[in-house]
């Protein structure tokens, strides 16, 4: 769903940036004030476990379309919403600035569609009043992590995907009939969610037995405690972002994405073309999106995951470890600046 710079105006764009970046401020206001040690490794680990999560395109059967996670849902689910959400900045910047993927004129529209609506409308509307609702056995407080999942990656990819729609409405792409954009875009993402929702559920089922209390509003005592040290844990979800981001990367579909099928179809493995725009000449046409791209051009050294230049599958297994790398090294940056200016704050006082 990483949106280009093609498919939004400067207007359009600039206020997706106000937004996000008010959001954004608010969540470091917020984070300040966290004094969870866990969070520090758990914030690391989990962000670069989503990147490498990222670089998995799943087929979606029928349809010569492929979806990959979001995140939100995980993210928020672990960490809360504010550390979430800046975890998601950090994924999605990196993501656009050193591997070209989605537009630096369209971050803030990115940073909105896959991050705001995974971390504060799915903690706040159906992550917590879900989870939290009762105590409850260890049955049902699985059955309600599952549950949650699902009907948060859904819900919130279908916000994203009309979101989408809309900014591109705004935008004055008139290529793009608000109608038939919606009518591709949300069922596409229906089944793009509900696998993602099923996958994040795995990871919180992992995490639930293995250190409940690392998940936001769970009752740890029903599940019976902790089975697994905290690093332990830690351990095993870096392992698996390595294996993901290094290995299992490498299977992921060609297929076009859940946006890109909407916008271009998939007409050279038999589907049909959708909105049928030319991939080469699209969109909004802008001084701006020109410098934005130029960008791009300077400060990715992987563009597209890969070696500049060149097809080697290597390019896709050391971009996954890279990137994760990155993330991780700059999600622990954030939490090590917020707990430096909290013990600032205090010896202030």
């Amino acid at each position: 769903m990483h949106m280009a710079d093609a498919l939004l105006s400067p207007a359009v764009a600039a206020t997706m940036f106000v937004a996000s970046g008010v959001a954004a401020g608010y969540s470091i206001h917020q984070l300040k004030k966290d004094d969870n040690p866990q969070k520090l490794p758990a914030m690391a680990v989990t962000a670069a476990l989503v990147f490498a999560g990222q670089m998995i395109n799943y087929t979606i059967p029928g349809t010569g379309s492929s979806g990959h996670m979001c995140g939100g849902m995980l993210l928020t689910a672990l960490l809360g919403p504010h550390a979430g959400f800046l975890s998601m900045i950090v994924i999605l910047a990196i993501q656009c600035l050193f591997f070209a993927d989605g537009g630096l004129m369209a971050l803030g529209a990115n940073i909105w569609n896959m991050a705001f609506y995974g971390c504060f409308v799915g903690y706040y509307l159906i992550w917590r009043p879900l989870v939290g609702a009762g105590k409850g056995d260890k049955s049902a407080q699985r059955a309600r992590i599952v549950a949650a999942s699902v009907l948060g990656c859904v819900a919130t990819l279908q916000l994203g995907a009309f979101s989408v729609v809309l900014e591109t409405s705004l935008s004055g792409i008139t290529e793009l009939p608000f109608g038939a954009f919606v009518a591709l875009m949300q069922p596409i993402h229906l089944a793009i969610g509900l696998v993602e929702g099923l996958v994040t559920a795995a990871v919180l089922l992992f995490v639930y037995e293995s250190r409940p209390e690392l998940l936001r509003d769970v009752d740890a005592r029903a599940a019976g405690g902790a089975k697994r040290s905290l690093k332990s844990v830690i351990l095993v979800l870096a392992v698996v972002a390595a294996l993901v981001g290094g290995g299992l990367s490498l299977l992921a579909s060609s297929n076009p994405d859940g946006l890109e099928w909407a916008l271009f179809g998939n007409a050279e493995a038999g589907y049909g073309e959708n909105m049928g725009l030319d991939e080469e000449d699209y969109g909004v046409q802008s001084v701006l999106a020109d410098a934005a791209g130029s960008v791009q051009e300077t400060t990715a050294f992987l563009p597209d995951y890969a070696f500049a230049g060149s097809d080697s599958a290597a390019g896709t297994s050391v971009s996954g470890l890279v990137g994760s790398a990155m993330v991780a090294g700059v999600a622990l940056l954030i939490c090590v600046a917020g707990g430096f200016f909290r013990k600032r704050r205090t010896n202030a006082k």
